[in-house]
């Protein structure tokens, strides 16, 4: 656990437990809304949570090479994360103009 400081711990726990609060959140505000779209919207953040836990995950071991697959999931995670999520607002946007 020494890669990070506990400051830098912090940012990083606080941000995944803040991502998946927002998930929730989303999900939550789909189902009152009764827009089906934002359902997306959560769904579709659920790769960056996913990318998230992987450098975590590989910090909290202190970064070994043993895992260093992790740092390619979580760069691919990053660009599945980023396409779902422009998909998930243009989808947003394109349910709103109906």
């Amino acid at each position: 656990m020494q890669a990070l400081s506990i400051p830098t711990w912090i940012i990083h726990v606080s941000s995944v437990i803040e991502w998946g609060v927002a998930i929730w959140l989303i999900w939550t505000y789909s189902e009152v809304s009764r827009n089906p779209a934002w359902r997306i919207l959560s769904l579709a953040m659920l790769p960056a949570l996913v990318s998230a836990m992987c450098a975590c995950t590989w910090h909290l071991f202190n970064n070994p090479a043993s895992l260093e697959w992790l740092v390619t999931v979580q760069a691919l995670m990053t660009l599945v994360g980023n396409i779902a999520l422009w998909g998930a607002a243009w989808w947003i946007w394109r349910s709103s103009q109906s």
